[in-house]
């Protein structure tokens, strides 16, 4: 089962779940039922207009910072020839029209799979616009155009508002085939407009999950067990129960809950909490019993092949000159800014869930499964999020709210401490990774051989998913099949997301062998902003630069001539070394490069580092990209600049330790962030492409921490093939 890489899985069981809903797609008025702010006529799931002309576009991707909102009314208002900020934005409530199989937000992929069907939405209804304008002026279409929410007569005088004419045009027949304007024509697409959700968001308008208030609402905190493994023995509330402004304390599994007035006075209480916890499984999973486990698996484990071109194993057997290095990367937390939150509200017949999630239609499963109540009495309002990195793609906030207001049957915001998520995150994995490499005598890699160990994020993120895909009467049988498939998955192919960007490194070695296996300590793992290529893009960038230098080569010159069958990598690269003015940095400073493709982008960055003592500074970063089209340039920008940001804080900091399957940090006091006093400048150049658009939001991280390490290297001879990055 070798050959079997990230996206051909999801693909693969996207088919597989998909087959469970055919059949049960939504028409686009019920599409609206439960989002339109008033009685719009409906052209699409994704496209409505108002009597008083406004336009409505329903996104089904959440909006976390990546600039979703602003793609959508751009593709929409580059058809219907209308400024993007004259476009109203709805977050779209859970629909079968927007599953494919499942309406969740991750892979970088929100704008290039929407980019064809958003704009021929766009442009159809265009064209039953002009329909119905060409019957109530008795003339020919022909002529008839489009401009800032108006019909244009072909006389020049006469015009017709969206708004008048939107109920005769949603009645047209639905052209089969339109005509998207050409790039030639294009107003907004490609250029630098100001996102539309940024004037709320800079005045404070801007609502998120932990804005949420409704009549009657209690808030709740719940004392977790610490231990991944672990269990309560008991609990003594006495001292709780007796705060002014607290209503209930009772067990909820995996810990206890304190339902109280606000805020504070619940988390006051709860550490007035008497607990007493078993830490069962995790007792004596720590972090040094991590390294030794991986360790192991890599020394005695089934490993599962991933890649293997020609014959490397033999070539190294023969080879004169072998490199070889071993690589360990840290559990690390996605410490969203604003904390994990949900809000459930009973009512009659079903319930109201608010919260930001990137994956809404496991949130209404969830929801009404602990409810036991219908799905489609369960409405969740999507609010904006301050942070995912693929910590929001779990319902594990919703199943508590709903079990803490099926307990109360009142309003309750359920809010967990930066503490809390600190300690129950669904952590990024760590990975142990040995690698192998034979040069010729004219420094050319022969042979390259990589193995890696990792936990399998499958029997993590994978549980109950495949009940939520299914209709809801066939939830169990669903759930039981796809529970048990992936909790096989990583004996069969070991842990399939971390190998990407290692079994499809793009550098011309005949003899390539990659293999992995899974090894889990049981410590919940899930996605971390760009998945197993946060882990093999600093791998395979550090060791390719250890070749290089191996070679006595620049090692721009050695990945150039490595990459030859890859135009796009190249033109990244040169771009990057003529715009970081590569091998002539300032004075005392030195530099490091590394170049990584992800989620259908390739990036490149050199880190420009200095070194005093066991101090480290990065002054400067530049950046190149090939995303395809740029929809909006100043977007990108801002999505490398933020990875770059998040990757560097990993890179410099990211880690989180255990003591009994407890992770020891708590807090940004001991969790550190980039500080803005240590964020380098930054300096993203965009490669000018007409090929539709690719991933934006996860591909900058990759690139950073290798550069960096590079060049470490570079000013101390000193290669660090651990993270985060420590000289001592």
């Amino acid at each position: 089962m070798s050959g079997l890489t990230r996206r051909g899985f999801l693909q693969w069981s996207g088919l597989a779940a998909g087959s469970l809903v055919l059949g049960c797609s939504s028409s686009p008025k019920a599409a609206w039922q439960q989002s339109a702010p008033s009685s719009p006529a409906v052209f699409d799931a994704f496209l409505a207009i108002t009597p008083q002309g406004e336009i409505l576009v329903q996104v089904h991707k959440v909006e976390m910072g990546q600039g979703t909102y602003t793609a959508f009314a751009t593709l929409v208002g580059e058809e219907l020839r209308t400024p993007p900020a004259r476009i109203t934005l709805v977050s779209a409530a859970v629909d079968s029209a927007f599953g494919n199989p499942m309406q969740g937000t991750g892979g970088s992929n929100s704008l290039s799979t929407i980019w064809t069907p958003l704009r021929e939405t766009a442009a159809r209804a265009r064209e039953m616009l002009r329909a119905a304008a060409a019957q109530q002026w008795d003339i020919d279409v022909d002529g008839i155009t489009l401009d800032d929410g108006e019909l244009l007569h072909p006389n020049g005088r006469d015009r017709l508002g969206f708004g008048a004419l939107a109920a005769a045009a949603a009645e047209q027949r639905v052209p089969s085939d339109v005509a998207l304007t050409p790039p030639d024509a294009w107003r907004y697409i490609g250029r630098e407009l100001p996102r539309v959700d940024g004037h709320d968001k800079s005045t404070g308008r801007a609502r998120y999950g932990m804005d949420v208030k409704l009549p009657g609402m209690r808030t709740a905190v719940v004392a977790h067990c610490p231990h991944a493994l672990g269990t309560l023995v008991s609990f003594d509330a006495t001292k709780a129960e007796q705060r002014p402004g607290v209503d209930q304390v009772f067990e909820v599994p995996g810990g206890v809950a304190v339902v109280a007035r606000d805020y504070w006075t619940a988390r006051s209480a709860a550490r007035e909490l008497e607990l007493q916890w078993d830490p069962g499984p995790s007792r004596g999973v720590d972090t040094a019993f991590i390294r030794r486990g991986l360790a192991s698996a890599l020394d005695e484990g089934d490993l599962e092949n991933a890649r293997d071109d020609g014959n490397a194993a033999d070539v190294l057997e023969a080879a004169a000159q072998i490199l070889e290095a071993e690589y360990a990367l840290p559990y690390l937390a996605h410490a969203t800014m604003e904390p994990m939150n949900c809000t459930v509200a009973p009512r009659d017949g079903g319930c109201d869930v608010y919260m930001g999630t990137q994956a809404p239609d496991f949130v209404q499963d969830t929801v009404a499964h602990e409810l036991g109540i219908a799905r489609s009495d369960v409405q969740v309002h999507n609010q904006l999020l301050g942070g995912g990195f693929g910590r929001r793609f779990f319902p594990d906030m919703a199943a508590e709210a709903a079990r803490i207001a099926r307990h109360t049957g009142t309003p309750v915001k359920l809010v967990w401490s930066r503490e809390d998520d600190m300690a129950r995150d669904y952590y990024r994995p760590p990975s142990l990774h040995r690698l192998r490499a034979s040069l010729r005598e004219d420094g050319q890699p022969e042979a390259w051989e990589h193995t890696l160990a990792a936990p399998s994020l499958l029997p993590h993120m994978g549980k109950d998913a495949g009940g939520a895909l299914a209709p809801q009467w066939m939830r169990g049988f669903a759930n039981w099949v796809a529970n048990g498939l992936v909790s096989r998955i990583p004996g069969w192919f070991g842990p399939i997301l971390a190998i990407e960007g290692a079994n499809d490194q793009p550098y011309a070695i005949e003899n390539v062998n990659v293999e992995a296996v899974a090894w889990d300590p049981g410590i919940p793992v899930g996605i971390w902003r760009s998945v197993g290529h946060s882990h093999n893009g600093f791998v395979v960038e550090s060791f390719i630069d250890e070749l290089a230098h191996a070679a006595g080569a620049d090692p721009a010159a050695y990945r150039r001539a490595l990459l030859a069958d890859h135009p796009r990598h190249t033109a990244v690269l040169d771009l990057l070394v003529d715009k970081a003015g590569w091998g002539q940095p300032p004075s005392g400073v030195h530099q490091g490069l590394a170049v990584h493709e992800a989620f259908g982008s390739v990036v490149g960055q050199v880190a420009e580092v200095s070194v005093e003592g066991d101090r480290l500074r990065v002054h400067r970063v530049t950046c190149v990209v090939d995303c395809g089209l740029a929809v909006n340039p100043d977007i990108v920008k801002a999505q490398m600049e933020s990875a770059i940001h998040f990757g560097l804080t990993a890179a410099l900091y990211g880690e989180i330790h255990f003591e009994d399957g407890a992770a020891v940090e708590s807090n940004f006091h001991d969790h550190r962030m980039l500080q803005m006093a240590e964020a380098p400048e930054i300096e993203v150049h965009i490669l000018p492409s007409e090929a539709p658009p690719s991933g934006v939001g996860e591909p900058g991280t990759p690139p950073i921490a290798p550069a960096v390490a590079n060049a470490l290297f570079a000013a101390t001879g000193k290669r660090l093939r651990q993270l985060p990055l420590r000289l001592t």
